[in-house]
Formats: C-alpha cells, sequence, structure tokens
C-alpha cells in the first residue's frame, strides 16, 4: 500500500497500534512481525490473517488451550545446526527437544475434527510435518537435565566406570589420611577441599612442614596451608587424566549429534518460525480483545460501511477510566464517495476521521476492528491524509502553501483505489478564496472517483456537497443547551459551527455579539442559523424516536409476560384436568377390582351352598343396587355443580336440598316441623331436619 505523506501512518497513530501488539508478543518472531507489521493490498492476504486472528479469539473467548508454549530465540543454535563442525552443548540440545516436542503438541491438537473447526489456523502447519527422530536422537545421548548419558558411547561407559572405581580409591585414602592427621592435631579443616580440581588438605601453616607432599597454595589470612598429600598423587593423576578423557569423549558425542541433527536444521527452523507465527497470531486476538476487535465483512473493492465503529486506542483509554465511548455509523460507496463533516470545534470531526483512516490500516494489515460484524470494509491501494498545520519550515512554506501543495499531490495521484482525509480544507487563507479553492479541490476529487472525508466549517463547502454527485454532508452533534459536544456523526446533513451560539454560553457582551452578526453576510448568517435550528430540531425528534421505541420494547416486553401467564395457566388448566381423569380412573379401577372380588366369592358360594336362589339374589342386589348407586352419585354430582349449601332459615320462596335423594325445590308452604315443596310439577311434604338451603352458582364458578 502506497501512503502520503511519510508521516500518514503516525499521524493516524498506526504506530501506537504497533507497538500496542507487540506488548503481546511473547517470541522475538512476533515482536518482529509486530513492529514490521506489513499492509496488504491482495484480499486473499488479509482474509487469511483475519481468519487466523478471529479462530485464535474464539478459542480465547472459551477458554480453550492451545499448545504453543516455546518462547525462547534459538536462532543461533539452528544456524550452528547447519554448520560443519560446530558443537552444541547439552543445555542447547535441551531447547532443541523442547521446541520439537512443542511441534508435536501442535500436530498432535490438529485432530481432523480441529482442522475442520479453525481452517485458517491449520494452514500455519499445512506444509510441514513433525519428525519424531529429532526427539529420539537427544533422547538417546542426554537425560533429562541435559548430561550426557553413560550409554551414548562404549568408551564413555568404560571412562566413566574407572572414574568412578578411582573416585572411590582416592576417597578411602584421603579419609584415612585426614583422620590419622587430624588426630595429630594439624588439621585446620576436617572437611573435604579441591584446589585447581585436586584434592587436598587444609593444614595449619605452622605444620606444613610435618606433612609430606605438593604445596597448593594459602587462605588470605595465611593461616592455613593447601597441601596434597604424596599418598594421593597418583590417585589424583589418574581422576584428572580420567576427567580429561570423559571431556574429550563427551565432546566428541556431542559433535556427533550436532552432525547427525544437521539434515533437520531446516525443518528446526520451520518449527521455530511456525512456534513464532502462532505466538504472533496469539497477539493479535489477545489485542483485539482489548478493544473489543471483530471480523468484518471484506469486499475486494473500493467501500467503507462501517457500523458502530470505535477508534481503538481511544476505546482503550476510556475504558480504562471506565468512560463510554461514542461510535460512529457511516457508508462511503459508488454514489456517495466522499463524506463532508461540519460542526463545532472539538465536537468529534477529526477524531470521526481518524478512526476510518487507523480502521482502514489495521484492517488490511490483518488485524481484527472495533467495528460491528455486519460491517463492511474494502480494500484500497493507497492513502492520503491531510491534519492539522503542515508547515515546513525547511523549504519556508506557510501554513497555506503547504496545504496547497499537498492538495496538488492529492489531485495529481488521486484514483479509484485511494481512499483521503483532509482535515479543516481550504483553512489558512482567505475564507472566500480559501473556500473557492477548496471547491475545486472536492470537486476535482470527486471526479477521480476517489474516496474520502473533508471536515470544514466553510457554508460553501457544506452548499456544495448537496449539489456535486458522490459528495455528501454530515454533522457532529452538539447540545446547544449545555454547550457541550454529543461526539455522534449524523450523515445527510451540514452541521453548524454554533459560533454565536458558544459566544453566548460563555458570557461574552451582547453588544460585542451583536456587532458580529453586522459584519456577517445576512445569507450567510441566516444559513447557519437555520442549521442550527435544523440540528436541534433532528436532535429533539431523535429523542422522541429513542423514547418511542423504548416504550415499543416496554409494551413487546410486557406482551410477552402476558403471554407466558396465559400459557401457564392453560398449562395449570390442563394440568388439573389430566388429574381429573387420572381419578376417575383410579376409582373405576377400584370399583372393578371391588367388583371382581366379590363376584369371585359369590362363585365360590355358588359351588358351595345348595340354596342358588339366595346366591342369585345376592348378585341381583350387587348388580343392580351398585347401578342405583351410581345414577344416584351422578345426579349428586350434577346437582353440585349447579348448587351450593349455603344454610340458614328454612322459609318460604327459597331453594332447599332434600339430604337424601339430593333433590332441589322451592319452598312453597310450611306447616310445623315440615315443609312442602315444589320439586318439578310435583308437590313433596318433607321433614324441615332433612332439608337445607342452597342458592345457584355463580355460571363462571361452574364453567372453571
Amino acid at each position: 500500500m502506497k501512503f502520503f505523506p511519510e508521516s500518514a501512518l503516525v499521524q493516524l497513530e498506526y504506530e501506537k497500534v504497533k507497538t500496542l501488539l507487540a506488548l503481546h508478543c511473547r517470541t522475538e518472531f512476533a515482536k518482529r512481525k509486530a513492529e514490521q507489521l506489513r499492509l496488504h493490498t491482495k484480499k486473499e492476504f488479509i482474509i487469511t490473517e483475519l481468519q487466523q486472528s478471529n479462530e485464535f479469539k474464539l478459542l480465547l473467548l472459551g477458554n480453550q488451550h492451545f499448545p504453543n508454549e516455546f518462547t525462547h530465540n534459538i536462532g543461533k543454535e539452528l544456524k550452528l545446526i547447519g554448520i560443519p563442525g560446530a558443537v552444541l552443548s547439552g543445555e542447547q540440545f535441551l531447547l532443541i527437544r523442547r521446541l520439537a516436542e512443542n511441534t508435536n503438541n501442535i500436530f498432535r491438537w490438529f485432530d481432523n475434527e480441529r482442522r475442520s473447526a479453525y481452517p485458517a489456523l491449520t494452514k500455519v502447519i499445512n506444509d510441514s510435518y513433525y519428525e519424531k527422530v529429532i526427539v529420539e536422537m537427544i533422547d538417546e545421548i542426554l537425560d533429562e537435565t541435559g548430561h550426557v548419558k553413560d550409554s551414548a558411547s562404549e568408551e564413555l561407559a568404560e571412562i566413566r566406570m574407572s572414574l568412578y572405581r578411582k573416585r572411590n580409591e582416592l576417597r578411602k585414602v584421603f579419609d584415612r589420611i585426614v583422620s590419622k592427621l587430624n588426630k595429630q592435631g594439624y588439621l585446620a579443616d576436617i572437611e573435604e577441599s579441591f584446589l585447581n580440581g585436586r584434592r587436598v588438605l587444609a593444614v595449619f601453616a605452622e605444620q606444613k612442614r610435618m606433612i609430606k607432599g605438593i604445596l597448593h597454595g594459602e587462605s588470605d589470612s595465611r593461616r592455613t596451608t593447601f597441601i596434597e598429600p604424596e599418598e594421593t598423587t597418583e590417585l589424583n593423576n589418574a581422576v584428572f587424566s580420567l576427567e580429561n578423557e570423559e571431556r574429550k569423549e563427551v565432546y566428541k558425542i556431542l559433535r556427533k549429534l550436532t552432525q547427525n541433527l544437521s539434515v533437520y536444521a531446516s525443518l528446526l527452523k520451520n518449527y521455530l518460525d511456525m512456534a513464532g507465527e502462532f505466538d504472533f497470531i496469539r497477539a493479535k486476538a489477545k489485542f483485539a480483545a482489548d478493544y473489543n476487535g471483530n471480523y468484518p465483512v471484506v469486499m475486494d473493492k473500493a467501500h467503507v460501511q462501517l457500523i458502530q465503529a470505535y477508534h481503538p486506542l481511544l476505546y482503550i483509554y476510556n475504558k480504562a477510566n471506565k468512560k463510554p465511548t461514542i461510535p460512529v455509523d457511516l457508508t462511503l460507496n459508488e454514489k456517495q464517495r466522499i463524506l463532508v463533516i461540519s460542526g463545532p470545534n472539538a465536537g468529534g470531526k477529526t477524531v470521526t476521521l481518524k478512526t476510518v483512516g487507523l480502521l482502514q490500516l489495521m484492517l488490511q494489515s490483518g488485524l481484527l476492528v472495533p467495528v460491528h460484524p455486519d460491517s463492511e470494509m474494502g480494500i484500497f491501494k493507497q492513502i492520503m491524509i491531510h491534519i492539522g498545520d503542515t508547515q515546513s519550515l525547511e523549504f519556508e512554506l506557510s501554513t497555506y502553501s503547504s496545504h496547497l501543495k499537498n492538495m496538488k499531490h492529492f489531485m495529481e495521484n488521486a484514483n479509484g483505489k485511494t481512499l483521503f482525509f483532509i482535515d479543516e480544507l481550504g483553512s489558512g487563507s482567505d475564507p472566500n478564496l480559501g473556500g473557492a479553492f477548496a471547491e475545486v479541490i472536492m470537486e476535482e476529487l470527486a471526479i477521480r472517483h476517489s474516496f474520502g472525508i473533508v471536515t470544514t466549517h466553510y457554508l460553501n463547502l457544506k452548499v456544495m456537497a448537496n449539489k456535486v454527485t458522490g459528495i455528501i454532508n454530515g454533522a457532529m452533534q452538539f447540545d446547544e443547551k449545555n454547550l457541550l459536544p454529543m461526539y455522534k456523526l449524523v450523515v445527510g446533513k451540514p452541521g453548524s459551527s454554533y459560533t454565536f451560539s458558544i459566544a453566548e454560553r460563555i458570557g461574552l457582551e451582547k453588544r460585542l455579539i451583536e456587532k458580529a452578526r453586522k459584519l456577517v453576510d445576512d445569507d450567510h448568517f441566516t444559513l447557519d442559523k437555520l442549521l442550527n435550528r435544523t440540528e436541534q430540531d433532528l436532535q429533539h425528534i431523535d429523542k422522541e424516536k429513542a423514547d418511542l421505541k423504548a416504550l415499543l420494547k416496554e409494551n413487546e416486553a410486557l406482551k410477552k409476560q402476558m403471554q407466558q401467564a396465559l400459557d401457564k395457566e392453560q398449562h395449570q388448566q390442563e394440568m388439573e384436568k389430566l388429574k381429573l381423569q387420572n381419578n376417575i380412573a383410579a376409582d373405576k379401577i377400584i370399583y372393578l377390582k371391588d367388583m371382581e372380588r366379590r363376584l369371585k366369592a359369590m362363585v365360590i358360594e355358588w359351588r358351595k351352598t345348595e340354596d342358588k336362589d339366595k346366591v342369585v339374589k345376592m348378585i341381583h342386589a350387587l348388580l343392580f343396587q351398585q347401578k342405583e348407586k351410581i345414577t344416584t352419585e351422578k345426579q349428586q354430582k350434577k346437582l353440585n355443580e349447579k348448587f351450593e349449601e349455603v344454610g340458614g332459615e328454612i322459609k318460604i320462596g327459597v331453594k332447599v336440598r332434600m339430604k337424601q335423594n339430593r333433590q332441589v325445590g322451592i319452598v312453597k308452604e310450611i306447616r310445623g316441623k315440615k315443609a312442602v315443596l315444589q320439586v318439578g310439577v310435583m308437590p313433596i311434604t318433607v321433614e324441615l331436619k332433612d332439608l337445607v338451603v342452597v342458592k345457584d352458582k355463580d355460571p363462571q364458578q361452574i364453567v372453571s
């Protein structure tokens, strides 16, 4: 990707992003990639890196462990392997073994299921393979501490066995001498001492002539002399000789191991790069988690459609300080390629401009961006930027001269794959003349089909945006009542600079404000005032829309709660119905079992007795009386459903129920302790004590 000027990446704070990314890297390989982060213009490269970052981000969110723990920089060791005659130490071989083991863990992690689930991460290992011989070769020679094993060669085994015997023999002789001299009071220290690699005695200086041997030195106080007894000289010489032979044999073995592993030098380099690549992908995923980075839709054309986009550095800063960050929504496409943002100073125009620029750089570097996943981002081949005071002391250029020089470069080099950003277009010159040049510049950039964002206070540019094809207006909202910026971009209309409103709010004298107003062209002032009023009306409409949306949401929640309550009530009624049916079924089963038991008893009685008529009468009574009982119970149940007992005094005109047959009638006459009831068409005389007052049930109670 091309960019202009050379400081463009610094102005868009891309270097800060690279620095923060490097902080998440653990390997030198990953840190180097972060510092030299590349900007791609080919879709396949961008897609691959975004997918890898997103897949690793999913692993982090799911708390899944990825087995890439090797972080040592052993590039020098791997270079030595390929040099003839080079020898690595045991510790260096252990690092190589850890690298190979780390690679083995990675290949084992990528089983068939994970290869399908994480295809982008799988690409890192597609051109490599795990060679188990590397670990086997090292394990054959070295133990877990990095020391060469006795079994590494027959010569080494023999040398170490001889060394073991000589050391034992030397220890026994030395212990005998120490015991003897200690009894004579010659030794300053009976502990074992070594000097120049040889076993020596610590003797009082005044007694040194009493012991035959080789003087190796004295203590700092000169009170102690270190002497090698003549009895152990030969043994010490033998041990020293064997140790030298051991070192030579170990060196020979390690050199051979280095030579054997040299054939895998390039493969081991690939393993190291693989570990670094996965560390870099992990760093990108960890960094994305800091600013809520997501994977948008990537299109292979010039296109920008940002939904809920944040400036990543501002998001991280506000998150640390527990402050909200206002998102940006904007679209640049073939029909609306250039966005002109107006509004008051310190309202967020430059931040919006930088947000779009930085997110585009991050996307084309393979970094996830803080936008809604439904956002669409295209690919540009060059980025141009002009922000702030860019006057050059070296070339004696004024601010406006530098501005025009940059605009000249923009107009000569911009094309349909260019994304440009101009802050305060036309500033630094006479408003009328600067505004005229600004119109020419914007029109030329529009003709070249380039994409970009321009911030301005010029009214003529705001008017132009509604006339020239491909140029649209945008405004940063401002709270005029509280005199505070809202940092919210509204696309489709220009914004007011709120010059006089701000002056009034800060308490500037009214006469001065009025004097300034008279100096301003009437049409200019009227237009700014109209923009002011329009923006406030739109803010009021936005507030009403938000309130309406909240009410609709609340209504939807209440509707959902009501439906849940109805469903719960219906479910409860169904359960009661099933329960009732189950109770009826249970009663029938009990009744049938009782009938079966009685009939069996009667059959047995029929077989025993000679009086068959008696048994027949019993069966007849059981069957037909039971039928009458069932009929009575049904009638009672039917009556119970229509009437309920209320009790009270029995008097003419009230409804009463007969306790015996459960029939209901109306009292027509009372004769002492009896009452005449009208039941249907027949009058019936019944004892008062056999009656109870009832009333009709509520129809709703009967339904329930």
